[in-house]
């Protein structure tokens, strides 16, 4: 069968041979009961790689955000999120639907929070007023460019949550992502938040699951309202299995992601119609856009459908590819080649 090409994401990899092993050996057990071996061992190596007191298991970013808006807030507060943040955008108004807060918007500029601005969103004490009561940040930033937060600014948002006594969560979900462009241990990322997640199955090849990690006290209540919204587990430890094998091996590989992706970009920026941002090109996300060009989006991904490429439609003249475990530099340039067919003809 000819190898069909898919960018729309790095959430479509298959699992490697090593996680399909892992599952079918994994030791397992009652993890409502605490009980699994294999689901203590993910979290207990997450916590430490992240540098925090504890860990939990969770099916999903979305579940594993929402977790920690509840955890950290009350019905009717208010929570300061990034505009282009996927607790936002792409949670299906959770935030309002389940955690029952209000979200208060701040503008992102090349994934910079402008801490002035941060500040002048905190609500004031006062009876027709929110109490804001978490700041969420994200990192990498928007989930169609893949932008890496500076660890100053990260630090400077922290610092502002306790001049406030307003607790920082990271989304973090590609975080090692983050690290990866950063060229540092990912705990130097999120020392100073509260709370961080990130996803299995985002770059690392993980079939399932996410991470939350923070303090003890802020996992124990977040392990309740884990089970309170459906989510305890009972043997999963074939579940968090993979999990563990990608720690300890996908980690690793992810520059090699961010190379194809800088090949990508560049080689499509240099075809006529096809406009890449290349400053935005930091980690395994290209965005392009094809305003100039004579067809619309849909035709033009449907061409390239036809030489098995898939990409994802993002707007009515762009389009994101992601870069992956199983997507090779070869790969890449036929994909190059193939959008500067469709161009010329």
């Amino acid at each position: 069968m000819e190898k069909v090409i898919d960018l729309r994401s790095d959430t479509v990899t298959q699992p490697t041979k090593e996680m399909r092993e892992a599952m079918y050996i994994a030791e397992v057990g009652d993890d409502i009961m605490g009980e699994d071996p294999t689901v203590k061992k993910l979290e207990e190596m997450s916590a430490k790689l992240l540098g925090k007191e504890d860990a939990l298991f969770l099916t999903s970013g979305s579940l594993a955000n929402q977790v920690a808006i509840m955890a950290f807030t009350n019905r009717g507060e208010e929570v300061i999120v990034g505009d282009t943040s996927h607790i936002y955008n792409l949670e299906v108004a959770a935030m309002a639907a389940i955690s029952q807060v209000q979200a208060r918007l701040t503008k992102l500029v090349d994934g910079i929070y402008n801490i002035d601005e941060l500040e002048s969103l905190i609500q004031e004490d006062g009876i027709q007023k929110a109490k804001t009561s978490l700041i969420c940040i994200e990192n990498t930033n928007n989930l169609n460019a893949g932008i890496v937060v500076p660890i100053e600014n990260i630090n400077e948002i922290c610092e502002l949550g306790k001049k406030h006594n307003i607790p920082v969560y990271m989304d973090g979900a590609r975080i090692f992502n983050a690290a990866t462009a950063l060229d540092v241990d990912v705990k130097d990322i999120v020392e100073n938040v509260d709370a961080v997640m990130f996803a299995l199955s985002k770059g690392l090849s993980a079939p399932f699951g996410a991470i939350l990690a923070g303090s003890k006290p802020f996992i124990e209540k977040s392990r309740w309202i884990k089970q309170r919204l459906g989510g305890g587990f009972r043997q999963a430890g074939f579940m968090a299995a993979p999990g563990i094998v990608a720690l300890n091996s996908m980690t690793s590989r992810l520059h090699i992601d961010h190379v194809n992706a800088q090949i990508l970009g560049k080689g499509l920026s240099k075809i006529d119609g096809i406009d890449v941002n290349l400053n935005n090109v930091q980690t395994n996300i290209v965005l392009g856009s094809i305003k100039d060009l004579k067809f619309t989006i849909d035709e033009f991904l449907e061409r390239l459908l036809a030489y098995n490429i898939k990409a994802k439609r993002i707007s009515s003249h762009e389009f994101r590819m992601v870069t992956h475990y199983g997507i090779e530099e070869d790969d890449i340039r036929y994909v190059i080649d193939c959008i500067g067919n469709i161009v010329k003809n």
